[in-house]
């Protein structure tokens, strides 16, 4: 059975109202999710297995169109999240138009919160709720067999008008039993990161699901309930990676400190090991402390993205962050002390905010003094308590759902607009970006640290777009 796994141009995207200042630029993110699923039906007798990445390879849909023209696929697989629906779109219509008898398979976010409207938007033949690895497998083994589809967990499919939902999703407990995903599946020397000084960087994942509440986050498909790999599966991953000339991985767990001792295991194992790959990392605040910053550090860890989200405990107990001020104060002093760079992640336009909360909090973030900050404005996710509250209070209806049921490209999502209008929080962030990175202080630093010609490129890219964005 020939397979084929799409990650389409990025034409359509519908997130624009947020500037990518820090944000790894397009193209440079492998898609993950379908290098997963892909390894783990090679390891279980699927051998025809291609992924087109159309994003990295900078694919046109007229090149894209070629390529699925020439593998002939009989399967083909694509992630869906909501902001790429319109591409995902494009390219299944095309596939529907030009190839006969090709079974579209779905998954990923977009397609675990509205499985029954993706379906029927895209004209696939199945979706998938929650994780795809087995899932998927069982589909290529019984497909054809109607019968068995239905026991199939997290399985949604047509029959004939109706809408079929399977089993319950499945949450894989011991994601030790995924084989690492092969890398060279892709043309994995290509992806690299803004933030890098150096290439090819490759992302990584070391854990599932997120224990904690943030009002303003979920990721369904992958539940609330903490899962990880052990510290020798990971330590065999990045040995992997290094003996292919990745330079950075970085690591894309919601939260990876969250098992300190797995944290101190990874990085004893590291340096036992000899591993020169350099390596960063999400954490919260409050799962760090001295020992663990210490043995990051020690083990080549060189970066600690940290979701901050507002300088005021008022609008952190608003968001459920469950985090304080001074948590955030003694993490990145410790930061500094060990020489670990941080990102500082801040949200504004947050519900019951104010412009003077969010000079705080611009406040805050110089206090901190991360090496880079990532200002976005708050927008009310589908799944989200944020986003059932707006419903509720009648700021806005059921908009993700309409979008979902009815796809447009005039199609833009809102803000939370209760106390400061969208034009006002636009010219917000702009202050707030400029408060921060044209400081000269801060100028000065970054390029006293420029070790290449290469990451200077990249740094001059990235301050040109934010410049671009403020006019």
């Amino acid at each position: 059975m020939k397979i084929l796994f799409i990650n389409p141009p990025s034409d359509h995207e519908i997130m624009g109202n947020n500037p990518r200042v820090l944000e790894e630029e397009r193209g440079y993110n492998p898609p993950l999710g379908l290098l997963y699923i892909s390894t783990f039906l090679r390891k279980n007798g699927f051998k025809d297995i291609k992924i087109i990445d159309a994003q990295v390879g900078e694919l046109s849909y007229t090149d894209l169109f070629q390529k699925i023209k020439d593998f002939s696929p009989e399967v083909v697989g694509l992630t869906v999240m909501t902001f790429t629906l319109l591409d995902v779109i494009k390219t299944v219509r095309w596939i529907r138009n030009n190839l006969d008898g090709v079974k579209i398979v779905v998954g990923g976010p977009h397609a675990h919160l509205y499985p029954k409207e993706t379906l029927e938007a895209l004209d696939a033949d199945f979706a998938i709720m929650g994780e795809g690895e087995h899932s998927m497998l069982m589909l290529m083994e019984n497909m054809g067999d109607r019968e068995k589809y239905k026991d199939i967990p997290g399985i949604v499919f047509r029959d004939g008008e109706e809408v079929v939902f399977g089993a319950p999703p499945h949450l894989i407990q011991n994601l030790d039993e995924i084989p690492h995903p092969d890398r060279t599946l892709l043309p994995f020397k290509k992806y690299n990161s803004i933030l890098s000084s150096e290439s090819p960087v490759t992302t990584m994942f070391t854990s599932r699901g997120c224990p904690y509440k943030c009002r303003f986050c979920d990721r369904p498909h992958l539940g609330k309930s903490f899962r990880a790999h052990s510290a020798e599966y990971v330590i065999r991953e990045m040995s992997e990676c290094e003996a292919l000339g990745i330079k950075e991985i970085l690591i894309y767990d919601d939260t990876f400190t969250i098992d300190r001792k797995r944290t101190l295991k990874i990085c004893e194992l590291y340096r036992r090991a000899g591993l020169n790959v350099r390596w960063d990392i999400r954490a919260r605040v409050n799962t760090v402390d001295e020992e663990v910053v210490k043995a990051l550090k020690e083990a080549n860890c060189q970066r600690i993205h940290f979701g901050v989200e507002a300088g005021t405990e008022k609008i952190l107990k608003v968001l459920n962050k469950g985090i304080t001020k001074k948590q955030a104060m003694e993490a990145f002093a410790l930061c500094r002390k060990y020489k670990v760079e941080t990102l500082a992640y801040f949200m504004i336009g947050s519900p019951e905010e104010t412009e003077r909360d969010i000079f705080e909090s611009f406040k805050f973030a110089r206090k901190l003094k991360p090496d880079y900050l990532h200002l976005t404005i708050l927008t009310p996710f589908p799944g989200t308590e944020i986003y059932f509250q707006g419903i509720r209070e009648g700021l806005f209806p059921d908009y993700w759902r309409e979008f979902a049921e009815n796809p447009t490209e005039n199609f833009k999502p809102r803000f939370w607009e209760k106390e400061i209008p969208e034009k006002k929080l636009r010219a917000l962030i702009i202050k707030g970006y400029r408060s921060f990175y044209f400081r000269p202080s801060y100028i000065l630093k970054r390029v006293s640290k420029l070790k290449s010609r290469e990451e200077y490129l990249k740094k001059f890219r990235a301050a040109f777009k934010l410049l671009k964005w403020q006019q």
